[in-house]
């Protein structure tokens, strides 16, 4: 039976180990995983179609299949980002300051890990290895604990994961997986904070909320997007309408996807009419402001919880507004502060909109798609964070770091 209270006992006994771990243990371990994932990819795959079958069964929606899906060319996507995470520096024992006191005692900041990190997350067996992976690098423990959806997908992952550990010489203990699915081991993990030092939870509002609320350790908010595109006046539309469709339907069920739609009001006939027959082709469904459906009677009526939901489904909200002041208003005040989009050829407008939209990553004329720590360089992530301490955007490896500061005296004392 499996005891929470022994389990992180364990992976807290594992932090000194990793904390004092050689930057060549921790990067055998990610090229052995890397290896090891696609030498074990047929178990791994025989665990995810169980998950799959019991899925469907249980009716989750095609999109949401989608993030839970392992393939062959998934893992071996899986397998490169681990390869491509040993080739990072290593953001512990970096040196970001020091000096000199005024009483002569020698000062030096330097980065260490945070110490034992928690992952609460949904239906996506890939967070499983990127956070194990990125907690490994950065001298970290993790303790994961996932949806129930891809339980086995999990805990399949995280098997091989103790594997590596163990081959290079490293706790096996450093990647705890949970594997209790009810609510009130759930609700407990968020409350450990004897054993945990920093909770990231990674998936819906509903999520994110309860962690925000319930837990007795730092918090790094992560996941929900309600991203926007906002087509101004002096946009070019077929810029625009290629833009939108890569957001809102190159892969549907994720957080930097475009979920909400804004038109300035003297393009608003021009660019829907594309933007309608582009978003029908793709079986997206239209809930619209009373401007939209006169122009797209076919559109659905928004409601006002509408400009607020995050869908992570084939459905996005369009509103016509008079002005990009009054696009930067609506986005502020519904959107998650994950990623949001103008397209536009008029500087100024650009420019306000940077300044003054207040989230994670803001875009001139480029898909809100690409709100990625593979994309921004940052090699693999954790997450993106929407909040504002201590990180903002994708979460990736130096920022899985603290500071510690050393001071070397020759017995000077405080006056």
């Amino acid at each position: 039976m499996f005891d929470l209270t022994e389990s992180l006992t364990r992976a807290k006994n594992a932090r000194a180990a990793m904390a004092a771990a050689s930057t060549e243990a921790k990067n055998a371990f990610l090229l052995d995983l890397a290896q090891r994932i696609m030498a074990e990819s047929g178990y791994i795959l025989e665990k995810n179609r169980e998950d799959l079958e019991n899925a469907r069964l249980g009716g989750m929606r095609e999109v949401m299949l989608d993030r839970l899906a392992l393939s062959q060319e998934r893992l071996g996507g899986i397998a490169d980002a681990m390869k491509s995470l040993a080739g990072e520096a290593d953001p512990v024992g970096v040196v970001t300051g020091g000096g000199t006191m005024y009483n002569g005692i020698s000062m030096t900041k330097k980065t260490v890990p945070v110490g034992v990190i928690a992952v609460i997350y949904e239906a996506r067996p890939n967070v499983t290895a990127d956070a194990g992976a990125l907690c490994i690098k950065s001298g970290n423990v993790c303790v994961l604990k996932g949806g129930k959806e891809a339980f086995n997908s999990n805990k399949a992952i995280s098997e091989v994961m103790k594997k590596s550990l163990a081959a290079v010489g490293l706790p096996p203990e450093a990647v705890c997986f949970i594997e209790d699915n009810s609510r009130e081991t759930t609700a407990r993990l968020m409350r450990e904070d004897r054993f945990i030092d920093l909770l990231i939870p990674r998936g819906g509002a509903g999520l994110i909320r309860s962690c925000r609320e319930n837990a007795s350790m730092p918090v790094i908010e992560t996941g929900t997007g309600n991203c926007h595109v906002y087509i101004d006046a002096s946009a070019d539309i077929d810029t625009a309408v290629k833009i939108l469709e890569n957001a809102k339907t190159q892969r549907i069920s994720v957080c930097n996807t475009c979920e909400s739609l804004l038109i300035h009001k003297d393009v608003a006939e021009l660019a829907l009419l594309p933007i309608g027959e582009m978003l029908s082709a793709h079986g997206v469904e239209i809930r619209g402001d009373e401007a939209v459906r006169a122009v797209l009677p076919f559109a659905v009526e928004a409601t006002e919880e509408d400009w607020g939901t995050e869908y992570l489904d084939k459905i996005i909200s369009v509103k016509v507004v008079g002005s990009v002041g009054e696009a930067i208003e609506h986005i502020n005040r519904y959107s998650t502060h994950h990623s949001e989009a103008i397209v536009t050829s008029d500087y100024e407008s650009a420019e306000r909109f940077l300044s003054e939209v207040d989230s994670a990553a803001v875009y001139v004329n480029a898909s809100t798609r690409f709100t990625d720590g593979g994309e921004f360089g940052f090699g693999a992530e954790i997450g993106i964070s929407t909040g504002r301490l201590h990180v903002r955007g994708p979460v990736g490896l130096k920022d899985l770091v603290t500071y510690k500061y050393l001071l070397r005296g020759n017995g000077q004392i405080r006056q």
